[in-house]
């Protein structure tokens, strides 16, 4: 059975009460939109259940919407339902049954689901379930969702009508709606289209966009043919625009005569909310507050957790090195690149749960369209709206569920900017980055205000870039039109924790699986490339060199008593040593020599080259490598203070500025900018690849490095003349 009704009005609830943790998300067959499917378990057996992306009627404008036609209709290799269950806003009956009127062509079985009805009551409205469940010829339970309120009536009503199916009436159309529709059956048919249905033949009639009009191939007979039956409608005098929902809404106003009655004034009492929330400066204002708390408490409540999993992770792979005695290659395969691997991934799993968390809320509540209003003039000038405001604010998080979200966009265009836009947003992966480079240099130097604000402006540099970039992109390129935003604002509610916590769980599962997978891939692939080739010869060189400077402070029993002990410090800076110097002649350390040239203009030692290259699959691995670069080990982290010694101490040893500091001020606002603007995730990459194509993810994946690249050579430049 498939769940279908308008947005906000509490399907998903609905859907996550019936199935519970039974549930899959994948894609729908050649797209990306996503489908969710559960499974109900009755005495009777078990029905799969299908959750419909919300829509207001079958006029498909997003790609959701027409999924919706295509499932309703058993296109496309999907399987048409046994029966249909519509979640129908009791708040609103009317507007809702305009979707169940126009399904009623389809001649699927159906049952109605009157949801929310405390709050209808609330209003000052009795609905009369059983008349309306007369006229509609479907049985008609009332439920509220958020409580679990119906759920056993409904539970009982699905089996029953899947034994005994209503089915709903259908309108009686005016002659030349029904003429037309004779008409283009009789023309597709004659296109090779097969025999055609009524109802297939009134969605190409009223919507020129639908799934089945773009299966079409001859589009100029077609649209002839629509252009007359149009003209015939016309003669009645109504507008072939609107006449589907002029029609259906008649024939509703005599369904609901003395089905809805209402008892005094129907509340709002959201109204005066609204005028404070949605003012231009107080609302502004709350907007702002409201972000600052959200990621305030995204990088302070996932901090103990992300160090948690960090520790974890150590104590995994200090319990896995003593099992691979005697084979170096395979237990640094196993530790540095399978779990080092796993344990990347898992350690964002906190900050995506918590901007999950945070997103369900304030959707939940209402908020978020509120939010999505405000914002909507600040995107508006780049050719996007409002509804681009989510996808940019799970950016934030992480640009993976930012791309995902901008599957809800209806315009291919908006979509397609969006999805190239989000990377720019500063993820969580930027951060010890940014904690690193202000701690170690800005905040000891300038004060603990001025590094506040310089953490502050790198989450914006990425957005301040993206909004001009998304200007040029649609005035130039895509010549995306304006677009108006149009956005119904529910009322506010009391937030479900059970809902929330299904959507944590979806998302987090959806990470871990999708995402997971390729961070995974790409951390045993930058292992590889870190760790081969491996020279003896030079591990027995650099253990030389190291042993005659130790001896020089010390007598030689000394120094072999001390490299005896695994565990001593010599032991450990000995270890150090040698595998900096692996690393330097390694594919990667031996690619970073032969670009250094490239990134010299930034300012850029071949060590932070090296860095800046075996981050590209995923940012944080710079902070290990630079680690294991400076002789510290792969297991430090932005907060190490021996890292912070070491890179201001660190000097130039060959060239122009032999003897001089690295790491000065440019150069680190230089590092700073360049990992901020960078496209430096493979899994991103793969992300937009699948959500678009390859050649839009390598596009968006040069196209960010080089503007990364100018934006660190410039700042650097300007930088060191003043």
């Amino acid at each position: 059975m498939a769940l279908v009704g308008n947005p906000n009005t509490g399907k998903s609830t609905l859907f996550n009460r019936l199935t519970g943790l039974r549930q899959h998300i994948a894609n729908y067959p050649g797209i990306t939109v996503e489908k969710k499917s559960g499974l109900l378990r009755l005495d009777g057996g078990d029905i799969d259940i299908l959750d419909l992306p919300g829509c207001y009627s079958l006029t498909a404008v997003s790609r959701d919407e027409r999924v919706v036609m295509d499932v309703l209709g058993g296109r496309q290799g999907l399987q048409r339902p046994d029966l249909l269950v519509f979640v129908v806003d009791a708040t609103n009956l009317k507007r809702n049954l305009l979707l169940v009127s126009q399904c009623a062509e389809l001649g699927i079985p159906a049952l109605m689901v009157l949801n929310q009805c405390d709050a209808a009551k609330r209003n000052g409205l009795r609905i009369d379930a059983a008349l309306l469940s007369k006229r509609l010829g479907i049985p008609i339970i009332e439920t509220v969702a958020t409580r679990g309120r119906g759920l056993e009536d409904l539970k009982k009503a699905i089996p029953a009508a899947l034994e005994k199916p209503s089915l709903l009436p259908r309108i009686e159309w005016p002659e030349c709606v029904q003429h037309g529709c004779v008409t283009l059956c009789k023309g597709l048919r004659d296109l090779g289209q097969g025999e055609v249905s009524q109802a297939e033949a009134l969605r190409v009639l009223f919507d020129s966009d639908s799934a089945f009009a773009c299966d079409v191939r001859d589009k100029v007979c077609l649209k002839q043919m629509v252009e007359d039956a149009h003209r015939e409608i016309r003669g009645t005098g109504l507008n072939p625009g609107s006449a589907e929902a002029v029609l259906h809404y008649r024939r509703l106003e005599s369904l609901l005569d003395g089905v809805v009655e209402t008892s005094g004034p129907v509340a709002r009492s959201h109204d005066s909310v609204d005028a404070l929330l949605l003012h231009r400066v107080w609302g502004t204002l709350i907007f702002l507050v409201v972000m600052y708390v959200v990621f305030q408490s995204l990088y302070s409540w996932a901090g103990p957790l992300m160090d948690l999993i960090d520790s974890a992770t150590g104590v995994a792979q200090d319990f896995a090195r003593p099992l691979f005695g005697g084979m170096p290659t395979l237990e640094s395969l196993v530790c540095d690149g399978i779990i080092a691997g796993v344990g990347g991934v898992l350690i964002f799993l906190p900050q995506i749960l918590i901007l999950f968390f945070f997103i369900s809320l304030l959707e939940d509540t209402g908020y978020m369209a509120r939010a999505a209003f405000l914002v909507d003039k600040l995107f508006s000038w780049c050719g996007l709206n409002g509804r681009s405001f989510v996808p940019l604010l799970s950016s934030y998080a992480c640009a993976i569920p930012g791309v995902m979200a901008a599957r809800t966009l209806s315009d291919p265009k908006a979509r397609l900017t969006t999805i190239l836009m989000a990377p720019f947003m500063s993820c969580s992966a930027r951060l010890p980055v940014y904690i690193l480079l202000i701690g170690t240099f800005i905040e000891p130097v300038y004060g603990p205000i001025a590094a506040g604000w310089a953490l502050f402006a790198m989450h914006f540099v990425g957005l301040a870039l993206a909004l001009p970039l998304a200007w040029v992109l649609n005035k130039f390129f895509l010549k995306l039109k304006p677009q108006p935003f149009i956005l119904e604002m529910p009322a506010y509610r009391v937030p479900t924790l059970r809902n929330i916590f299904h959507r944590m769980w979806e998302r987090g599962r959806e990470f871990v699986v999708r995402a997971g997978t390729v961070i995974l891939a790409f951390s045993v692939i930058i292992w590889s490339l870190l760790y081969f080739p491996r020279d003896q010869a030079l591990e027995e060189k650099t253990t030389q060199a190291f042993v005659e400077q130790a001896e020089a402070s010390t007598t030689p029993e000394a120094v072999r008593a001390e490299l005896e002990n695994p565990e001593s410090q010599l032991s450990l800076r000995l270890a150090h040593r040698i595998e900096s110097a692996q690393i330097e002649q390694s594919y990667l350390g031996r690619f970073g020599h032969a670009v250094q040239p490239v990134f010299a203009p930034a300012g850029f030692d071949w060590k932070i080259t090296v860095g800046v290259l075996s981050s590209f699959p995923a940012r944080e691995v710079i902070i290990a490598t630079l680690g294991i670069i400076y002789n510290l080990g792969a297991d430090v982290s932005e907060g190490s203070e021996d890292l912070r010694t070491v890179l201001v101490n660190e000097k130039w040893t060959s060239g122009a500025r032999l003897g001089q500091p690295v790491y000065t001020l440019p150069v680190v606002v230089g590092i700073m900018v360049f990992f901020a603007l960078c496209m430096q995730c493979g899994a991103t990459v793969a992300i937009i690849a699948r959500e678009l194509d390859w050649r839009w993810a390598t596009f968006s994946f040069f196209a960010m490095t080089a503007l990364a690249w100018l934006s660190a050579v410039v700042i650097y430049q300007i930088g060191s003349r003043l």
